[in-house]
């Protein structure tokens, strides 16, 4: 069956950085769109970042310019570089994959199949 581990969260300072990463089992990895989401306690799970099969890659608003998504095809891995960290970074991070194809990005939750068990990102101040 599908698996998908995160790995690498922690605690960071305020302007850290941290680099996670999602290694995926019981799939053709290259055939799969790749995502992260993240989700703060007591809100609605957010969408992050995806890869597209051709690895070109889409971020939310709130990361863009700060975070890039990458895809290791040869190692079946994607990983979320997270650069210029924030104290409103704070959630666990969820990787996901998809086998929807289409022209565009996927940037909602439920276009998503299988998740990750999620990681914890704290960012203090």
């Amino acid at each position: 069956q599908v698996q998908l581990v995160e790995s690498g969260g922690g605690l960071a300072q305020a302007g850290g950085s941290l680099r996670l990463s999602c290694a995926a089992s019981g799939l053709t990895f290259s055939s799969y769109g790749m995502g992260w989401f993240r989700q703060a306690p007591g809100k609605e799970r957010e969408f992050v970042a995806t890869v597209r099969l051709d690895s070109s890659t889409y971020l939310g608003d709130s990361v863009l310019g700060r975070f890039t998504i990458a895809r290791d095809n040869g190692k079946n891995t994607v990983y979320l570089q997270m650069n210029n960290l924030k104290p409103e970074d704070t959630a666990v991070y969820y990787c996901a994959a998809t086998a929807l194809q289409g022209r565009g990005f996927f940037y909602t939750a439920d276009s998503y199949a299988w998740w990750g068990q999620g990681t914890q990102v704290t960012v203090s101040s």
